[in-house]
């Protein structure tokens, strides 16, 4: 049993994770300490969370708010991305498009098999058009190619083909029917979710201490990192 006065501080905790997605001393130091210093309020904002759908993480003394890949009340549809992240009357080929893009950023900041897998601070936008361009030319010519499907049954040469329609520009443009607009667009979301850091006056590219987080203690376990090399190794990428 809990008295009323814990349940009340796990749920302004959990409400404030559902606003902010996270939270650190310096955020509230007030809910943080009463998190850290109380089990039952621990365990209480965690069957909260487990009854929304998601999980709460604590990594590096940040508490987070991760919702379940089926989340999508409070994380993101296929339907939902496809429209934020593509042009208009995207196809899948376009959606799986910008996943690809997101693995490249992810794989670019973090192949370190050190203490850290962050292996870079920074890449200019430039250089990063560039590193999509080479990759999907190295999927899209590797032997078979046109054979190897991932799981929705997506042609990697298809993907590179949806980047190839894409128009070339020397602006800094935000039109999603240009090379250019279609990553800008990635990247600001990326930004807008705080996992990346988009410096426009500088056109660079830096990866946040939040998703530095993700990637060491969450997404980069050994199961999800053991996939992750596995699905681009089978389209002639080494990471």
């Amino acid at each position: 049993m809990y008295d009323a006065q814990t349940i009340s501080k796990a749920m302004q905790i959990f409400y404030y994770l559902l606003q902010n997605g996270e939270l650190s001393i310096d955020d509230n130091k007030e809910l943080y300490r009463s998190y850290n210093e109380n089990e039952n309020i621990v365990n209480l904002v965690n069957i909260y969370g487990v009854e929304c759908g998601c999980q709460i993480e604590r990594y590096n003394g940040i508490i987070y708010l991760l919702p379940n890949d089926d989340n999508e009340f409070i994380g993101f549809s296929k339907a939902e991305l496809k429209k934020i992240l593509c042009k208009s009357g995207a196809t899948d080929k376009d959606y799986y498009l910008s996943q690809f893009v997101i693995l490249s950023i992810l794989n670019t900041f973090y192949n370190s098999n050190g203490r850290t897998s962050k292996s870079r601070s920074f890449i200019k936008f430039g250089d990063f058009i560039n590193l999509i361009s080479e990759n999907l030319k190295t999927a899209s010519e590797y032997e078979n190619v046109e054979s190897l499907e991932n799981t929705s049954g997506i042609a990697v040469y298809n993907v590179w083909e949806a980047w190839e329609a894409l128009k070339g520009s020397d602006t800094k443009t935000t039109s999603k029917t240009t090379k250019e607009g279609f990553l800008r667009g990635i990247i600001k979301f990326l930004d807008q979710q705080k996992l990346i850091e988009f410096i426009e006056e500088d056109d660079m590219i830096k990866p946040t201490p939040k998703l530095d987080n993700f990637m060491d203690w969450n997404i980069l376990n050994r199961s999800n990192y053991d996939n992750i090399i596995k699905a681009f190794e089978e389209v002639g990428i080494t990471l």
